[in-house]
């Protein structure tokens, strides 16, 4: 079983960064494929950036391609996205999601979510 905690959402103004963390407990986190997804009001969640846990591939949505970067601590058993140029369309609740599965843009493929972290840009 793993347990994955998010950390660092707020509200900020467009053009900012915000960068959330996911801690993992539970599992190491470098044993699982990672992933960041979001869910805006009335909208269905979605792909954000994952990263695979062999190879350490990493992909991401196409709108956040440039300003977005997942990346992990292993020591530390933490996964980051780190957000920049902010805009009031990245509003949305971001979770967090660990899993073994090759599906790594579907939220199908997780095994493992967090409670998520409200992130608000404004304009």
């Amino acid at each position: 079983q793993v347990q994955l905690v998010e950390s660092g959402g707020g509200l900020v103004r467009a053009g900012d960064s915000l960068r959330l963390s996911c801690a993992a407990s539970g599992r190491a986190a470098s044993s699982l494929n990672v992933g960041w997804f979001r869910q805006a009001p009335g909208k269905e969640r979605e792909f954000v950036a994952g990263s695979r846990r062999i190879s350490g591939d990493t992909y991401y949505k196409d709108s956040v391609k440039g300003r977005f970067t997942i990346s992990r601590n292993n020591a530390m058993n933490t996964v980051y996205l780190q957000m920049n140029s902010l805009r009031p369309e990245d509003t949305a609740v971001y979770y967090c999601a660990a899993g073994s599965s090759l599906r790594i843009g579907v939220a199908a493929g997780y095994d493992y979510w967090g409670q998520g972290t409200q992130v608000t840009v404004s304009s």
